[in-house]
């Protein structure tokens, strides 16, 4: 999806690098789309992305895994060279704040020109990225029900979710999970618990 969105024109304009920065932020971080939109300058800090007044009005600090920093302030430097006096983090080529129903669209146009399409006739949104973020989190956490409650508790707090309820509507069944599910249903069947 980054790769195209770097050939979606207009070239010689900061939107293809925007969108790509967007796409990969989103896939990196689990933001809300509205929350990588609402980006201002201010709010990137050494420490990761400073989210002001969220869905349910609270204001959280979102590390950046390195390899997202390095592409993101790469992102930056052109941005700050961009013409426009506004403090948004993401700009359409007109140098004004990207809006969703825009970015929306576009993402659409992505989809099909990436020859991407989702089985079940279901549509792919921007926020499926958020969800793939929410289980990625989950397959990487450590083994072993108390480790996993704790991982499940800290991933809620990282997507700013009110209560852990909300997080676990984010999460699908992957094969890696359905294999990790299985293992440890044997392992207390057999009598061997972890």
């Amino acid at each position: 999806m980054m790769d195209t969105a770097l050939k979606f024109g207009p070239q010689d304009s900061l939107h293809p690098q925007s969108l790509a920065t967007l796409i990969g932020l989103l896939a990196a971080t689990g933001l809300r789309i509205s929350e990588a939109l609402a980006l201002q300058f201010s709010d990137v800090t050494p420490n990761g992305l400073l989210i002001r007044k969220t869905k349910f009005q609270k204001t959280r600090l979102v590390p950046l895994h390195h390899t997202a920093v390095a592409r993101f302030e790469l992102y930056l430097q052109l941005r700050r060279r961009a013409r426009s006096s506004g403090q948004h983090v993401f700009i359409d080529e007109d140098g004004r704040p990207l809006r969703y129903p825009n970015v929306y669209a576009t993402f659409q146009k992505l989809l099909k020109t990436a020859g991407l399409s989702p089985s079940g006739g279901r549509r792919y949104r921007l926020h499926h990225l958020r969800h793939t973020f929410a289980v990625r989190a989950l397959e990487a956490s450590p083994a072993g029900r108390q480790r996993i409650g704790q991982h499940m508790l800290a991933l809620a707090t990282y997507m700013g979710h009110v209560n852990i309820d909300a997080t676990y509507w984010y999460l699908e069944t992957t094969p890696e999970l359905l294999r990790d599910i299985a293992t440890a249903g044997e392992t207390f069947l057999c009598g061997r618990q972890t």
